[in-house]
């Protein structure tokens, strides 16, 4: 594999490899910070090695050694995200091929921004306090001292110390539990991850979880006010991780457990291996998408990987393809063609409306140079990615002969990071009987040119027919409770999502709307969420509480930010959404909270 510049590491990974981590963690809840120590087992890969950088943010280093040799240390200038470097001069000099076990003993700080701490108010059961992580894209670094880069992939093995009334759960396969033969209140678990992976996949969570087993490798977790109905709607997890090992290869990982976090969770899923994290937003009767996705990150993502933040398609491109093949699989061609117009109306979104069709984020290979991969998070990776792969898939003759490389692909890279070059190489040569057809392909205008992809798909519309023609019917205000009597979950949110790319409605029409249907009734966060920016839109002062309620009450991104968003946009309403973001800023995700700040131009400091 080619080294390349990650932007958004100090780490020299060139010159170095973290090939094993051992954490040690105590978790103080009355301090919210972890007392941690690392050991990192890291190859050289030059001679005369002799300074070893690692990525830190907010950290308190104690103390270092190499070797069982006490180490120098130092911590560089403080950089606004990136944190600061942390340069440790060994006490020996190395040379290409050996081995060196660095130890570091640190604290967190209690403004980690990979973890959340959330009081016994903040959670279903309001005994036990609760933390939890979220590492990606570049948070690790305020957990553990590391290489905190994707180029990177190591194994892991962790001791983790809570209180003996609580549960903690790690991305990696539960290695037993025993009493902490220092404090008789505690208990230590510990985990091991056997499979080399990158540095934002390590995840932590403390509470008091329950399990039920719901598939022959997986469970699923939570606290027990949510653990039975998540049992129920994540039923059908071992058909998803069949139907996905079908078309991908073996799954590698062991164990495949669901998660269900507390509502201020930011995503919709994180692919942490072993333990996808969830957010309780997937609850209410939606069988939905983000678990196939997630399971299909398994492959694409956490087995391959990019190689930096700036190839974060390679990521979620491919994941979107393998989980609409998952759905393929298990409902037919049309629904994969009716989630993927859904899909790119999301694209269309994020392009015309948030970032604008000349902003360089919106290309499918943005340069980070000085740029947070937080601020650059959005669908363009997803579904302009997904667009690519599947116009290449007609191009190339079909699903089953793309599949075919989408899975050489897998097999290839397995076990490393690649870039979009990397990728491409493979792509021609996977496909040399048709490379005349790949020279075709206008590249520079879908990896490296802003906007909507240079080719639009032509998708079959059969299941979006009927929101189609609803959503153009003019005469809105004669909506019937008929019209939509026979729409699945799916379509209602297609309908939806239809009028919110259109100018807004009437407030006659939502009102009329709202009689007929009764969405404001409807739990489905998915249909929630675009009904009330429906709503807000229209400027219907009765919904701006009930937007701002949605957006302050759960913290997934996807929804929080747009219901802010929308109703600051409507200038009678701005007060009011600035106002709901300071009085909840506190509770909320320390990156949710960022992000949303910026949305409102209202100035918040946190722990990024």
């Amino acid at each position: 594999m080619v080294p390349v510049a990650d932007p958004c590491s100090f780490a020299s990974f060139s010159k170095c490899l973290t090939k094993h981590l051992n954490l040690t963690y105590q978790v103080d809840f009355d301090n919210h910070v972890l007392k941690g120590k690392v050991a990192l087992t890291v190859e050289v890969l030059e001679d005369k090695f002799s300074v070893l950088t690692l990525d830190t943010k907010d950290l308190k280093i104690l103390k270092v050694s190499a070797n069982g040799q006490t180490a120098k240390f130092a911590l560089g200038a403080k950089h606004s995200y990136k944190g600061s470097p942390l340069e440790i001069t060994l006490p020996l000099e190395l040379s290409r091929g050996q081995h060196v076990i660095v130890e570091i003993e640190y604290e967190t700080s209690p403004r980690a921004s990979a973890l959340q701490w959330l009081s016994p108010a903040q959670t279903a059961g309001k005994k036990q306090p609760y933390l939890f992580s979220q590492c990606q894209a570049t948070h690790c670094r305020t957990l553990v001292p590391c290489q905190d880069t994707p180029s990177v992939k190591h194994t892991y093995y962790a001791q983790v110390s809570v209180p003996k009334e609580l549960v903690a759960l790690m991305s990696a396969v539960q290695d037993g539990q025993e009493p902490d033969p220092n404090d008789t209140s505690r208990v230590i678990y510990r985990f091991r991850q056997p499979v080399p992976m990158p540095s934002y996949l390590i995840a932590l969570v403390v509470g008091a979880l329950e399990s039920r087993v719901i598939g022959p490798r997986s469970k699923v977790w939570s606290e027990k006010e949510y653990v039975d109905k998540a049992a129920f709607e994540f039923s059908e997890t071992e058909m998803m991780l069949k139907t996905a090992e079908s078309l991908a290869g073996p799954y590698v990982w062991g164990q495949y457990d669901l998660l269900i976090l507390p509502p201020s969770f930011p995503y919709g899923g994180m692919e942490n291996p072993c333990l996808t994290f969830v957010t309780p937003t997937l609850l209410p009767s939606y069988k939905n998408g983000v678990i196939a996705h997630e399971i299909s990150h398994s492959w694409t993502g956490n087995l391959v990987t990019n190689k930096t933040w700036e190839h974060f398609w390679l990521n979620e491109g491919h994941t979107v393809y393998l989980e609409r093949m998952i759905g393929r699989a298990l409902e037919s061609e049309q629904f994969r063609q009716f989630k993927a117009m859904g899909g790119w109306k999301e694209l269309h979104e994020s392009v015309r409306q948030r970032f604008g069709a000349n902003n360089v984020l919106t290309n499918l290979v943005p340069s980070l140079q000085d740029v947070n991969p937080d601020d650059s998070f959005s669908s363009v990776p997803y579904e302009k990615g997904f667009a690519l792969l599947y116009y290449l898939e007609e191009l190339m003759g079909g699903p089953e002969v793309f599949m075919g490389f989408v899975k050489s692909y897998i097999q290839l890279f397995a076990y490393s990071s690649v870039t979009t070059q990397e990728w491409k190489d493979h792509l021609f040569t996977y496909f040399k009987d048709k490379v005349d057809l790949l020279n075709k392909v206008d590249w520079n205008a879908w990896m490296h040119t802003p906007g909507m992809p240079p080719v639009k798909p032509e998708y079959d519309t059969t299941l979006a027919d009927a929101c189609i023609a609803l959503a153009k019917d003019a005469d809105l205000v004669g909506f019937s409770e008929a019209d939509i009597k026979q729409f699945s979950s799916h379509q209602l949110i297609e309908f939806l999502a239809l009028l919110l790319v259109e100018d807004p409605l009437p407030l006659s029409h939502v009102k009329r709307m709202q009689e007929v249907h009764h969405f404001n009734s409807i739990a489905n966060s998915e249909i929630r969420c675009r009904w009330l920016r429906l709503c807000v839109r229209a400027q219907w002062e009765e919904a701006v509480p009930l937007a701002l309620k949605m957006a302050v009450d759960q913290g997934r991104m996807k929804f929080t930010r747009p219901l802010f968003r929308d109703v600051y946009n409507v200038a009678k309403f701005r007060d009011a959404s600035v106002k709901a973001f300071k009085e909840h800023s506190a509770t909320m995700h320390p990156v949710t909270a960022t992000m949303v700040a910026k949305d409102l131009n209202v100035e918040h400091s946190t722990g990024l």
